[in-house]
């Protein structure tokens, strides 16, 4: 009763895809891919030039996203 079985898991994980749904799930994946491999980059090198240049490249792919968002203000019916 200490462990759980592969049913258990595959039931949470098809309740995880329904509430976030498989796009968001994907950036979230990416993102923390991104972050790793980022730290792995920064331990390699030890060297302070290098992790700005990460962090300026990373600035400038949130900016791409931001670009592909957009903004409506919400307004009810009289």
């Amino acid at each position: 009763m200490g462990s759980f079985s592969i049913w258990h898991w595959l039931v949470v994980l098809l309740i995880v895809v329904l509430v976030f749904g498989t796009k968001k799930l994907k950036n979230i994946g990416s993102d923390l891919g991104a972050a790793v491999k980022g730290f792995k980059d920064g331990m390699k090198t030890g060297s302070e030039s290098e992790p700005a240049t990460t962090a300026t490249a990373q600035v400038g792919q949130d900016k791409a996203a931001e670009k592909t968002t957009i903004d409506v203000d919400a307004k009810t019916k009289s």
